[in-house]
C-alpha cells in the first residue's frame, strides 16, 4: 500500500512516500475506504513537527481529511451507520470518539474523554486505504468532484460548530474572520454568507482580500498595514463586531478583543501563532463578552454539513492538487502560507 509517512518528528524532510505499507482490515463496526484523495490541514504540519503528548508509531501515516469508496465492511450490526454498502462514495470525519463516555452519550462526541483525530492520534488518510469506524463515514453522490470532497470535512465541520453552534451567528451579525485563505476561514466565510451575516476578513495579502471579496466578504482589512481593531471601531462608529472567529491565537488575541463589541462572542479553535494569551478581565465582565473554545464537531453537526454538501450549499475551495508521490511538495505549499483554499493530494489507481 502506498502512503505518506514520517518515522520521526522534524522538518518536511521527514516526510517519506512509501509503497510497502500493510493494507488494513476492518473489524466489527468499521469500514475500509479506498482513498481517492486526501487534503492537508495546518494540523498536519504540527504532526510532522511534533505535538506535546502525541506519540507516533513509525511508519506513521499522515492526513486527516479524505474521500473514497467503501471497499470492505466489518460487522455493522448495532451501529448507527449500518446502511453503508460496498461501493459507496464517502467523506470521512477525522474526529474519533468512543461513543460510550458521558459526553458522547449526550451527543457531544468532540468532547469525548478519548477524542482523537486521524493522522494525529491514529493512522491517517494519506494512503491508499484507511479503516475507520462506520460512524465516521457519510455517503455522498458519486458525481461530486473528488478533490472537493477530499477537502470538505475537517475545515467545514470546525467552522460550522464555531459559527452555528457556538457563536450562534444570525442574519445581520457582523463577523470578523481572521486569516482568509485558510480552510477554516474560507468555510466560515461561506457559512456566514449563507446565513446572511456581514463578513469582515483579514489577510496579509491584498490579492487574497480581493479574492475574498468575490466570495462575499464585504469588509477587507490587511492586518500588516492596518490596526484591525481601530479600523473596525472606526468603520462601525465604535460599536465593534458581534462575533470574532480567531484561529491564530497569541498574535491576534488583543486585536480580536479590541474589535469585539458589547455582548460580543469570540470563538477560538486554534493557536497557530502561540497558545498563551493575556486579557484584562474587567473588559470581559464590563462588556459581557462570551469567550468560547471550539474543536471539530459532533455527529449531528457532521450530518448537517454533509446534507449541506449533498445539496450544493457548501463546498470547499481547492487551491492546488498534487499526486501522492509529490506529497512533500504539497506540504511545502501548505507551509508557505501562499494558498487560497485547500491543498489536495490525489491517490490514483
Amino acid at each position: 500500500m502506498r502512503g505518506l509517512t514520517i518515522s520521526a518528528h522534524g522538518g518536511l524532510d521527514q516526510i517519506v512516500y512509501r509503497t510497502d505499507l500493510p493494507k488494513p482490515e476492518p473489524k466489527r463496526g468499521e469500514v475500509r475506504v479506498r482513498v481517492k484523495a486526501a487534503a492537508l490541514n495546518h494540523l498536519d504540519l504540527f504532526v510532522v513537527a511534533g505535538l506535546p503528548g502525541v506519540t507516533i508509531v513509525p511508519p506513521w501515516i499522515l492526513g486527516a481529511d479524505g474521500t473514497g469508496i467503501v471497499d470492505a465492511i466489518g460487522d455493522l450490526s448495532g451501529t448507527t451507520n449500518n446502511q453503508l454498502k460496498i461501493g459507496d462514495s464517502v467523506i470521512i470525519n477525522p474526529g474519533l470518539s468512543d461513543h460510550t463516555c458521558e459526553y458522547c452519550r449526550a451527543g457531544e462526541q468532540s468532547l469525548c474523554v478519548k477524542f482523537g483525530i486521524l493522522g494525529e492520534h491514529a493512522p491517517g488518510t494519506l494512503a491508499e486505504y484507511i479503516v475507520i469506524p462506520a460512524t465516521n463515514a457519510r455517503s455522498i453522490p458519486r458525481d461530486k468532484p473528488v478533490e472537493q470532497a477530499a477537502a470538505f470535512t475537517l475545515a467545514t465541520l470546525t467552522a460550522w460548530r464555531m459559527v452555528v453552534t457556538r457563536a450562534r451567528v444570525k442574519k445581520g451579525d457582523n463577523v470578523l474572520i481572521w486569516g482568509i485563505g485558510g480552510g477554516v476561514a474560507l468555510a466560515a466565510l461561506e457559512i456566514v454568507r449563507n446565513i446572511g451575516a456581514i463578513a469582515w476578513v483579514t489577510s496579509h495579502s491584498d490579492e487574497k482580500l480581493a479574492l475574498a471579496r468575490g466570495l462575499g466578504a464585504t469588509n477587507l482589512i490587511n492586518y500588516t498595514t492596518t490596526d484591525v481593531a481601530k479600523e473596525i471601531r472606526a468603520r462601525t462608529g465604535k460599536r465593534g463586531v458581534d462575533v470574532v472567529l480567531d484561529t491564530v491565537g497569541e498574535a491576534t488575541w488583543q486585536q480580536s478583543l479590541g474589535a469585539l463589541g458589547k455582548r460580543g462572542r469570540l470563538v477560538t479553535c486554534g493557536a497557530t501563532s502561540g497558545p498563551i494569551v493575556q486579557m484584562d478581565i474587567r473588559r470581559l465582565f464590563w462588556n459581557q463578552w462570551d469567550i468560547m473554545g471550539s474543536t471539530m464537531g459532533n455527529d449531528s453537526e457532521f450530518e448537517a454539513i454533509t446534507n449541506e454538501y449533498r445539496a450544493g450549499r457548501l463546498a470547499p475551495l481547492v487551491d492546488s492538487v498534487f499526486d501522492i508521490s509529490q506529497g512533500r511538495q504539497a506540504f511545502e505549499r501548505l507551509q508557505s502560507g501562499q494558498q487560497f483554499g485547500k491543498i489536495v493530494v490525489r491517490i490514483p489507481e
